[in-house]
């Protein structure tokens, strides 16, 4: 069965390097910047099982949170063509990639997106829960959604600390992170004013699917619209918890995802991710819809839009 990971990681050296310089602390701060298979494709090709195909974005070492909004813009740039000819160069192990936006210079963010739909190796740009201390939701992002949905570009949502909380963890607050972030961008009705934008959570849509029947007796004018996110399998395991998510999106707007090389060392929870997907009480139709034919699905309707 043919098997696509959405939502797989890299930090590329050219611009990996550039960050090192801007601050060396970087490895110190983010121990995850430690990981070989994230850094050096010649390690990652070592421990690939050569059928999972991974698109690949950038983990999470953003030019906007170190640089001013010029360079960040640069930055961004350099990162990108970095990825296309990464994917170009390992096009059996990366189908595609997943560009990087400088959220502290909208102007430039919104003319790299145009640059981004206009490649065949992108398909798609990586948010994140905050931007600059603000939730992806404000109104001052807005138009970067918008955009993506116009020009049908994916919109991976990714989560990130919120530095204001002094109990931040691995296990627990990324999921708050993500839920929070689901909730603010239902409120701000971006499904009214991005209709056909694809936004796909991270980490099966977090807390979501646990929370249903809170959801629907609480926000009863808005239960539908958490509906309408897609998400990832990215729990490292887990099928009763996949059968959950798939239970409330859908098994339509359910994707394979891994967050590899995270989770599991050396390489990512892969194995377990797939077992659990495996081990669903579905069809082997349902499965392969999980597995790619969704995604597929996605990228051949973001086509026709650029056909348009």
């Amino acid at each position: 069965m043919e098997k696509i990971d959405i939502f797989a990681h890299v930090l590329l050296p050219n611009y990996y390097g550039k960050m090192l310089s801007i601050d060396s602390t970087i490895p110190t701060t983010y121990a995850f910047t430690n990981i070989e298979s994230l850094k050096d494709l010649s390690v990652r090709r070592k421990l690939w099982n050569g059928t999972t195909k991974q698109i690949i974005s950038y983990a999470n070492i953003n030019a906007e949170d170190y640089c001013n909004p010029e360079e960040s813009a640069r930055l961004c740039r350099e990162a990108n063509i970095e990825l296309i000819n990464c994917v170009r160069e390992n096009n059996d192990m990366f189908p595609y990639g997943i560009g990087m936006l400088p959220f502290n210079n909208l102007e430039e963010s919104l003319n790299i997106l145009d640059e981004i739909a206009s490649s065949k190796e992108l398909v798609g740009i990586q948010v994140f829960t905050r931007h600059l201390g603000k939730s992806i939701a404000d109104k001052e992002y807005l138009p970067i959604l918008k955009k993506c949905a116009e020009l049908g570009l994916l919109v991976l949502l990714h989560p990130v600390f919120d530095n204001r909380k002094p109990d931040n963890n691995i296990v627990f607050s990324w999921e708050y992170e993500l839920s929070l972030a689901m909730l603010d961008l239902v409120k701000a009705n971006i499904f009214t004013k991005c209709p056909n934008i694809k936004i796909i959570v991270h980490h099966a849509g977090a807390m979501i699917p646990f929370f249903a029947g809170r959801i629907d007796n609480i926000m009863q004018d808005k239960k539908e619209d958490f509906k309408k996110f897609y998400v990832d399998t990215a729990i490292l395991g887990n099928t009763k918890g996949l059968e959950l998510a798939v239970y409330y999106f859908g098994i339509d707007k359910v994707l394979y995802g891994t967050d590899a090389p995270f989770g599991i060392m050396p390489n990512g929870a892969t194995k377990e991710i797939e077992s659990a997907i495996d081990n669903l009480p579905f069809s082997n139709e349902d499965k392969e819809k999980i597995y790619f034919k969704n995604l597929l699905k996605l990228l051949e309707e973001r086509k026709e839009n650029s056909n348009e």
